[in-house]
């Protein structure tokens, strides 16, 4: 949940490494540091605040053309300057830089006071560059390795040391790293997106595996210094699309684009005479996917709420039991694995660190895992068994919008696939494919009405508390909802099931307190619009999202009406209303859109 970069080259580094740090912002934005090796030796700058704030304190003579920088999201200690990234040791040789956590940093902190170190900030990572130091090998890639010899946990990290100025070792355990090729200089980065205006050509490390990387290229080895074959590939990727152009935040930018990601990830990929869809990426033949008695889907956050539509489609289509799961807590429960379940692993990044140990926990017990990332190269994807690629384009926004969209899509396509092989008839299979084919343009519609969705979100920021409320198909974008209002807004939201109303929540209805209904043109329309007049009966403000004809009869509310589509398909285009509500909320309380407070993009830790 940390970015990290580093430059290694006949250039001055420090520009480059802010530059860098800038466009991983949204990774991490609560401290930010450089270190650099030059002929004076190791130099380091940093300060809890912004990168921009990093940059506009640099001295003025700050050189060196090896560097390393990091943006943090704290984990260990608070933010301020102390506990910024670098960390060194008391000799100011070794420069360190981290994501993720060691867990046994505590009793490293204990032995390395023991030993007489006096340690000077509250993170977990400043034992590392003690641990550098104090090795005794005589390369800089042995120091690092007795290093990781003593911890426990996870890491990307990048290390520098003034004995070895020509080269920086990085290291990769549960947090993504990769190495970026260029013409007499190499990159270092946690995410593309901090060195794609340099280069495309890239290495991703593996876990377990250390890398040293000079100007004139790298290699890389396993954790017993033995050389491992680590071939560097293009990325076919427009370092355009990492910027926000004239948008005011990467979120609009990325709510506009949906329609055209929608496009990308349907294209090639409907079967209109077998009313079918084409997923090789799966790995699965006909046979095998008619063994598959079950689906679980596993993601976090908006992930795991997309899964739950997922897993309706699943079940609607295909007639197979399915349901979602919260990532995070799935391996701790001790799982039965079953052969023939289908696991579905879902994340933008390819990189969320409690979805990829679920992942290694369903093969290593010897089930099906398949993927449902945007992210080539990452972690997920390479784990998995096969997969589908979102083709949503780079999203740097931490609310994500088009990744979730092409989500949905992208479990639609599974399970017209999984239905097909089953009983799924081909007229439904080619009514389906029509509604997938209509899905991008009335997407537009929704977006082309933004200005009046933006009145009513004016309204709802201004209250404290909101409810979101839907049934069945609904249910699962009501939660979307309230998570993006709370996430960017700050604002406290809570989603129910209409149903559920009575038996608790409608105690707090009040004046004060506004719900947004999900209220599709569906066999529970007459049931939902009861709900609704409990609620106004309690004076409880409403906004509802429905289709249009649909009688709402005399409940005085906010209408919004989004385009009809198939029954099965109706909810990726009623979530779309829901993330204008919450980014005009947010935008009319002021906040910092694409960074809201204590929360970061990719998710890479515990």
């Amino acid at each position: 949940m940390c970015g990290i970069v580093g430059y290694v080259g006949a250039q001055q580094a420090a520009p480059l490494l802010l530059e860098g740090l800038s466009r991983l912002e949204h990774r991490g934005y609560d401290s930010a540091g450089v270190a650099l090796l030059g002929g004076t030796g190791l130099k380091v700058a940093k300060q809890a605040g912004r990168v921009r704030d990093l940059a506009d304190s640099l001295p003025k003579r700050f050189g060196g053309k090896t560097g390393i920088g990091h943006t943090r999201w704290a984990t260990h200690g608070p933010a301020n300057d102390v506990n910024a990234h670098p960390h060194t040791d008391a000799k100011g040789l070794v420069a360190v830089v981290h994501n993720g956590i060691i867990d046994n940093a505590a009793a490293l902190r204990q032995r390395l006071s023991d030993e007489g170190v006096d340690l000077v900030s509250d993170t977990d990572t400043e034992v590392v560059a003690h641990l550098v130091a104090r090795s005794e090998a005589g390369t800089l890639e042995g120091k690092v390795v007795d290093a990781l010899a003593a911890i426990e946990g996870t890491y990307g990290l990048a290390v520098l040391h003034v004995d070895f100025p020509d080269r920086m070792v990085v290291a990769r355990n549960g947090s993504p790293l990769l190495i970026g090729v260029g013409e007499k200089e190499m990159w270092v980065a946690s995410d593309l997106a901090a060195v794609v205006r340099h280069t495309t050509t890239v290495a991703h490390l593996d876990d377990g595996e250390i890398a040293t990387v000079t100007a004139g290229g790298f290699t890389t080895y396993g954790g017993d210094l033995r050389p491992v074959t680590r071939s560097a590939v293009t990325v076919d990727v427009d370092p355009a699309a990492y910027d926000a152009g004239d948008h005011e935040s990467y979120m609009h930018k990325e709510m506009l684009e949906q329609p055209v990601a929608a496009e990308r990830v349907l294209r090639g990929r409907l079967d209109d005479r077998f009313g079918t869809a084409h997923l090789g990426g799966l790995n699965m033949d006909a046979r095998d996917t008619r063994a598959i008695r079950r689906v679980k889907i596993l993601g976090c956050g908006s992930a795991y709420y997309v899964g739950q539509m997922g897993a309706a489609l699943v079940e609607e289509l295909a007639r197979i039991p399915a349901d979602a799961e919260a990532a995070s807590e799935f391996r701790y429960r001790d799982p039965v694995i079953e052969p023939d379940t289908l696991y579905v692993a879902v994340s933008q990044s390819g990189e969320t660190i409690d979805t990829l140990l679920a992942v290694q926990e369903i093969r290593r017990k010897g089930g099906r895992v398949v993927g449902l990332v945007n992210v080539v190269g990452s972690a997920i994807a390479r784990e998995c068994d096969g997969g589908i690629y979102l083709h949503a384009g780079p999203e740097v926004a931490v609310a994500s919008t088009k990744a979730l969209t092409n989500m949905f899509l992208g479990f639609a396509l599974l399970a017209l696939q999984l239905g097909r092989v089953r009983d799924l008839s081909i007229a439904d299979g080619k009514r389906l494919i029509a509604g997938l084919a209509r899905i991008p343009e009335q997407i537009q519609e929704i977006l082309d009405r933004e200005a009046e969705i933006g009145e009513v979100a004016q309204q709802l920021a201004d209250a404290e508390s909101l409810f979101f409320v839907g049934r069945v198909r609904g249910y699962p974008v009501a939660r979307e909802g309230a998570q993006k209002f709370k996430e960017i807004s700050y604002r406290h939201a809570e989603a129910y099931q209409t149903s559920e109303l009575k038996h608790g929540p409608l105690a707090l209805v009040s004046e004060q307190v506004p719900t947004v209904a999900i209220v599709p043109d569906d066999e529970l329309t007459d049931r939902n619009v009861g709900a609704l007049h409990e609620i106004a009966a309690r004076r409880g403000p409403l906004v509802v999202i429905t289709h249009e004809g649909v009688d709402l009869g005399e409940v005085q509310c906010v209408r919004i009406d989004v385009p009809r589509n198939e029954r099965e398909l109706d909810p990726v285009l009623l979530v779309v209303p829901l993330q204008l509500l919450a980014y005009h909320a947010a935008l009319r309380l002021g906040h910092d859109i694409d960074k809201p407070r204590n929360l970061a993009k990719s998710v890479t830790v515990e």
